[in-house]
């Protein structure tokens, strides 16, 4: 494949291509689809199913196959399977180790004005899909599968891209289905069917120092399937200063999800950060609209900001989430005093300004 690949990089400015036939091959990393090319290419993998070896020890890199600076990449089809199964068994590669490095399936990095398409991600040792600066670029039909008990197998995770299309795609995995980091920018994400899994995340924020913006993501017209969170922003405590701005869910379903909808600024796994000080990440201008269907927790609707720096500019309207439980469902909301439009089922953040729906 890396030989073709080089040819058809370097036989521009015409257009070349990649086909990899149908059938099934082995493929041995670490594999670099490498720029920058003189052309725009094409890699057809259709028909084609692409499997890593399994043992981790043959994995000298953080990622099986590397895609990067690369402008004008079309890449559609293929079936790429990561056999992580005996991975996520490993106890060097639990949840909480920090000795085990573990390969991303596909990476993409600085890849624009590109197409991917009909892409098939299965049982990743660690993320399935990671996307770094690959802006003005279109996923569309990307479907990936793990099993709901894999550790750390994120299905897609963006960071320090600017112009980003997800549409038509369907993830089930152990982790989040997509998470989005610092730097992303004006994200669309559009007939997402994700779960089982831990839902749509932006974060978590405020880990490191020097955390670029996130401004503008669009998460529409969705369905959340037994996930153990809906749509949520996540920062960590005692973090430096950041930003995550104008974030949108509307047109959510949540069919028997835990925690649909939540803003968490106490974002502190395995309790292996310092609670003391609040997060420092300004979370301002996001809205939750006509998210609906069933919460599997009584707590449905869940905002913690910060004391010191609430959110601010918070809308929440059209929310009809129910549970089965006793009693209802409730929200619970603190350092936020949202926009809360029309009636909404449960009550959102009680005390809260209402409006009437237009």
């Amino acid at each position: 494949m890396e030989k073709a690949w080089k040819e058809a990089c370097a036989g521009g400015p015409a257009p070349s291509s990649v086909l990899i036939p149908p059938g099934t091959y082995m493929a041995f990393p670490p594999i670099l689809f490498g720029g920058p090319c003189k052309g725009p290419v094409e890699i057809k993998a259709t028909g084609a199913t692409i499997k890593a070896p399994p043992e981790l020890a043959r994995f000298k890199s953080d990622s099986w196959i590397a895609v990067q600076y690369i402008n004008k990449l079309t890449m559609t089809g293929g079936t790429f399977d990561g056999q992580g199964q005996e991975t996520w068994k490993s106890k060097k590669c639990s949840d909480t180790a920090q000795t085990c490095q573990v390969p991303v399936n596909i990476r993409f990095s600085y890849v624009k004005n590109s197409l991917l398409k009909d892409i098939t991600s299965l049982n990743s040792k660690y993320f399935h899909i990671n996307i770094l600066g690959c802006d003005n670029t279109i996923v569309d039909h990307l479907t990936i599968f793990a099993p709901d008990k894999s550790i750390n197998t994120d299905g897609m995770h963006i960071g320090r891209t600017n112009g980003l299309n997800i549409t038509n795609s369907k993830i089930q995995t152990g982790d989040d289905c997509i998470s989005f980091g610092d730097g992303s920018k004006n994200i669309h994400v559009e007939r997402l069917t994700c779960g089982p899994g831990h839902g749509v995340s932006i974060g978590s924020l405020g880990k490191y120092a020097n955390e670029q913006p996130v401004d503008g993501i669009w998460i529409k017209n969705c369905t959340m399937e037994r996930t153990t969170n809906g749509v949520r922003i996540k920062t960590w405590p005692n973090s430096p200063p950041g930003v995550a701005t104008n974030i949108h869910f509307e047109d959510i379903i949540m069919n028997n999800v835990e925690n649909p909808i939540l803003i968490d600024q106490q974002y502190c796994p395995h309790n292996t950060c310092k609670k003391g000080a609040p997060s420092r990440v300004k979370i301002s201008n996001v809205s939750f609209k006509k998210i609906r269907g069933t919460s599997a927790t009584k707590v449905a609707l869940r905002i913690v900001c910060n004391q010191g720096l609430p959110c601010d500019n918070i809308e929440v309207s059209g929310i009809n989430l129910t549970y089965k439980g006793g009693g209802g469902a409730i929200s619970e909301c603190s350092h936020v005093k949202p926009r809360v439009v029309g009636q909404n089922i449960p009550p959102a953040c009680p005390g809260a300004p209402h409006h009437r729906a237009v």
